[in-house]
């Protein structure tokens, strides 16, 4: 079999492999996006452009900061030793440090007198013992005297502008961290296969799995201060490290491809089989955190390989108000009580059913038996016309809890911990909203997460895509922090419900969920998805946009209503998602028009 042929043998596996994990639309749509990018450019589409480069050497750049680049050696290949050092000599700003701690063994002494030969005065080498990659890398540390510190594995290679683009927004922010997007690579870093795009700093998702990875530059003072790299943590070192700098500042993150992470067999972006002891390391570090910022729980192995779930505890049995809209649909509501009462293992727990001018004498007699067979429902009654906020405001005032939970009438509970696992999240500092994992019936998402911008104005996360999955970056099956969730299932403060004023009335039917969230956003608090809150919603997978007569001016007003509220440009810069991924698909693919290098910020 000649290589064209094994290729696409290979990729033929590969395409009906990923239909049978993701479906055939999600493959399809995913195929479509990386041919149109492989058209585009089959090299260096994630590195700028030779004129960008030019520009930056010939910046003034004598008053920045000098970044300390810190890597342990331990008998480095010479190839991948060789391209990591020249990775950081082409920089196309020159105000680095090389600190080279070497733990090689005397069968490859030609590692040092490689470094040593080089005669470059701005890197510094020592020879230690080997005591481990955190040991080790603190010694190199020891080297720098730079303001801030960054981390570099040995076979990895930095981004021509990799220095210049974090000292820049150093300067911009005063951030004393910061981390950028990153890629694999196998053999070329201009032939690099796959990007991961990240958020802005997303705290919840941090403390699932190491997110920010690579390329990392933090002050060389709070990295002394945090204590360096902990030997106890070896494997997670870094993860471990991130989340005590987090603790100090809040980081900021620089979208765009900074690092080249090269895949090889025992490299982690390989996989953690690659080393096992990882997974123990994190779930230390993890709690180490919870620990030292005085949060009650304990870390499980999440859904996925490299990730982690903190089980938090709830603080005595806050009351949680369920408001459920309902127009007849009997059945539905049936269907949808029936799953909370039979299913639900918090119980402490009341339901308000808002009852919206129902005709049919069926679901006045459902709404008796419904009350006479369970005395925390109570049924009142809203005569106005159909106005989603108005209804769940009139229900609030109802309400007894500590928490409401907004619930559609269209929805079924799948898991017993539903409730629990939203709750234990909205009693955190700092969190108003949770939202859950919603489900059509066939299995695949309909929610996980609402992104600004998708569409034009808010999408659904992974929506379409399998429930059983992992996502892109384990977003789908990871406790995360998003701008919105869907009002199908939201649990909230009624503090902050209060706070901000509830729903606002002017978006009676469309992207009052959308606004509300941003609203408590605004007032400072997080919005959180769980995947660990499942639940079947019974909308239509074929139910469009209100495209006609007066349902469609009502949409279109609404919609004009929440961009002037929020400006386009705005809702098209979700902090939770990602310059370089596509507006135009829920996949979380990679945009088939890459932002303009310069337009990045």
């Amino acid at each position: 079999m000649n290589l064209h042929a094994k290729r696409a043998k290979e990729l033929a596996q590969l395409f009906f492999e990923t239909v049978r994990k993701e479906g055939l639309a999600p493959t399809v749509r995913r195929a479509a996006g990386f041919a149109r990018r492989r058209l585009r450019t089959k090299k260096g589409r994630f590195l700028p452009p030779e004129a960008v480069l030019a520009a930056q050497r010939a910046a003034d750049t004598a008053g920045w900061p000098v970044v300390s680049i810190c890597v342990p050696l331990y008998n480095t290949p010479l190839p991948f030793l060789r391209e990591m050092v020249a990775s950081v000599l082409g920089q196309t700003c020159p105000n680095w440090q090389l600190c080279l701690a070497d733990a090689s063994d005397a069968q490859h002494a030609q590692v040092g007198e490689y470094v040593q030969g080089l005669g470059e005065g701005r890197i510094r080498y020592v020879r230690v013992e080997n005591r481990g990659i955190s040991a080790n890398t603190n010694e190199a540390a020891k080297l720098a005297t730079g303001d801030y510190l960054a981390l570099l594995d040995h076979d990895d290679v930095l981004a021509p502008n990799a220095v210049y683009e974090m000292l820049r927004a150093a300067r911009a922010t005063g951030a004393a961290f910061l981390y950028s997007d990153e890629a694999l690579f196998e053999k070329d870093p201009a032939h690099a296969t796959v990007g991961h795009f990240k958020p802005d700093f997303a705290p919840d998702y941090l403390n699932c799995c190491n997110y920010i990875c690579h390329f990392a530059v933090f002050s060389r003072e709070m990295f002394w201060q945090a204590g360096g790299l902990d030997p106890a943590c070896d494997g997670s070192q870094d993860h471990d490290l991130f989340l005590k700098l987090s603790e100090r500042c809040a980081p900021v993150h620089v979208p765009r491809v900074l690092y080249f992470w090269r895949v090889h067999a025992g490299s982690t972006s390989a996989g953690t089989q690659a080393k096992p002891y990882v997974a123990e390391a994190a779930k230390r570090a993890i709690a180490a955190h919870l620990a030292r910022t005085g949060a009650l729980g304990r870390v499980a192995d999440g859904l996925f390989p490299s990730t982690y779930k903190v089980e938090y505890e709830i603080p005595g049995a806050p009351l949680v108000s369920i408001l459920i809209p309902n127009k007849d649909h009997a059945d539905d509501l049936d269907r949808a009580l029936r799953s909370v009462y039979e299913k639900t293992d918090y119980a402490h727990f009341e339901v308000i059913v808002i009852e919206n001018n129902s005709t049919q004498k069926e679901t006045f007699a459902y709404y008796e038996a419904a009350q006479a067979a369970h005395e925390n429902l109570r049924v009142v009654r809203w005569d106005g016309p159909f106005n989603f906020s108005a209804i769940n405001n009139f229900g609030r005032r109802h309400a007894k809890g500590e928490y409401l939970l907004l619930l559609n009438n269209d929805v079924e509970v799948q898991n017993g911990a539903w409730l629990r696992e939203m709750l234990s999240l909205c009693c955190q500092p700092g969190v108003g909203i949770v939202g859950a994992k919603l489900l059509y019936p066939d299995g695949t998402v309909q929610h996980a997460g609402v992104v600004t911008g998708l569409g034009g104005f808010a999408g659904h996360s992974h929506k379409y895509a399998r429930g059983d999955g992992s996502g892109y970056m384990f977003r789908l099956a990871t406790v995360q922090d998003f701008s919105c969730v869907t009002a199908a299932c939201l649990l909230c403060r009624a503090s902050v419900y209060d706070a901000v004023g509830g729903l606002d009335e002017g978006f009676a039917v469309a992207f009052n969920d959308v606004d509300f969230c941003l609203r408590v956003r605004k007032a400072g608090w997080r919005v959180v998805y769980t995947p660990y809150a499942q639940l079947t919603h019974y909308e239509s997978k074929s139910r469009g946009l209100d495209e006609k007569g007066e349902a469609k001016r009502r949409f279109d007003g609404e919609r004009a209503r929440l961009e002037a509220r929020y400006t386009r440009a705005a809702l098209t810069r979700d902090p939770y998602y990602n310059p370089h991924l596509t507006l135009d698909r829920e996949d979380f693919s990679e945009s088939d028009v890459l932002p303009r290098y310069e337009a990045l910020g």
